[in-house]
């Protein structure tokens, strides 16, 4: 910059600074818009899915409520939202922690992005973190079904066994054909007390 002073008049500095600024700045530096209320319908698929009468039509239900919860709030939040989920995919853990705590920082009111996070902390078996980022997730979307399902996983790794069990339980509640449902059997991980092999 000392040097450009010398061929340049003080307006043209503040101009070349107000572009490198501008260039800087993070695409998603505008504020993130309120999530899409899809409260409605998903109070009506936990409905659907607990009157559900085979694994196959709980799976469309499952499907259609994950399509709302991935629904961010504008494109911006989708685009790094989408490209996160690309990345754990493709395992490159890393990176996509670093798309979900970028999607996070931009839209902090946005339940699902603590809960991809989580489930990056949980395949880096962090289990204390992915309780934090589940915890908040649920705070803003307290029926967040695959969020009670990560945190009783995620307790599960803690051996937190009686906690893991009641959220599990929470969370079969809202979807009675979680895969999870098995470790609640006989024998299972989390089988009531008196009822393991």
């Amino acid at each position: 910059m000392i040097v450009l002073r010398q061929h340049l008049s003080m307006r043209q500095i503040t101009h070349i600074t107000a572009a490198l600024v501008l260039i800087a700045t993070p695409v998603w530096a505008d504020i993130c818009p309120q999530a899409p209320d899809h409260s409605e319908n998903l109070a009506a698929l936990i409905t659907d899915i607990q009157t559900a009468e085979t694994e196959r039509e709980a799976r469309i239900v499952s499907n259609k409520m994950w399509s709302y919860w991935a629904d961010a709030p504008n494109e911006q939040a989708q685009a790094i939202l989408d490209r996160g989920m690309s990345k754990r995919a493709a395992w490159d853990l890393l990176g996509a922690r670093e798309d979900f705590d970028a999607l996070i920082t931009y839209c902090p009111n946005y339940a699902e992005g603590y809960n991809q996070r989580a489930f990056v902390h949980f395949l880096n078996h962090n289990f204390q973190a992915a309780l934090v980022d589940l915890d908040q997730a649920l705070a803003l979307s307290p029926d967040h079904v695959a969020a009670l399902s990560g945190r009783a996983l995620s307790l599960l790794g803690l051996s937190r066994i009686d906690e893991a069990r009641e959220t599990l339980q929470t969370a079969l509640e809202l979807n009675p054909w979680l895969p999870e449902r098995g470790l609640l059997d006989a024998g299972g991980a989390l089988a009531p007390k008196g009822k393991d092999i």
